[in-house]
């Protein structure tokens, strides 16, 4: 039996998409050699149809558009469907890369996406609109990117919680609001 997470990376074919990519970062690399230097450039993409899917890449090349080239290969392999509630995430994770974290959280409808520049590509992208984050820890772009994109990768609907307890939806859903009255009372 394959879990939630599973069948959101292998249920992606990237054909079936029109896709669209963002460049995050194009850095230029020198190498002193005995004739001068030389340059290469690495590019950072996060690619996807801006409804449902996700990706992110890396690519080095001796140009950049070779490089961006690369960097979307890359990211095709890496393509995953974003789970979504209407138009925010399903609820809030604190996700890890390295020495950076993230902290996704849901917001209410108009709110927008509170993200730095590289994490609103990934949000704009998965067609989430509405989402609040904060970076804890290193703030090194591309290890929050990779937290961002695995903390999506984490998260579960609330179909996929009936199925892994064996519940309806509906009671898993009523049992969130019980648990949110109770804390409510508390404050």
């Amino acid at each position: 039996m394959l879990s939630g997470l599973d069948k959101r990376r292998l249920s992606v074919d990237p054909r079936e998409f029109e896709l669209e990519e963002k460049v995050v970062y194009i850095g230029r690399i020198s190498k002193v050699v005995k004739g001068g230097k030389r340059f290469r450039f690495t590019a950072w993409v996060v690619i996807g149809d801006g409804e449902s899917v996700i990706g992110y890449g890396h690519g080095k090349a001796n140009e950049v558009p070779s490089a961006i080239r690369k960097a979307v290969q890359d990211a095709r392999r890496r393509l995953m469907k974003v789970p979504r509630v209407g138009t925010t995430v399903p609820h809030q994770i604190i996700s890890k890369y390295k020495a950076s974290k993230v902290l996704i959280q849901p917001a209410a409808p108009g709110t927008g996406i509170i993200a730095n520049d590289k994490l609103r590509a990934i949000f704009e992208l998965g067609g989430i609109k509405d989402v609040l984050t904060k970076c804890l820890g290193s703030n090194n772009a591309f290890n929050n990117v990779i937290a961002t994109y695995n903390g999506l990768l984490k998260m579960r609907t609330p179909e996929e919680f009936a199925e892994l307890r064996g519940k309806s939806v509906e009671k898993i859903l009523k049992n969130r609001r019980k648990l949110r009255k109770v804390s409510n009372a508390k404050d």
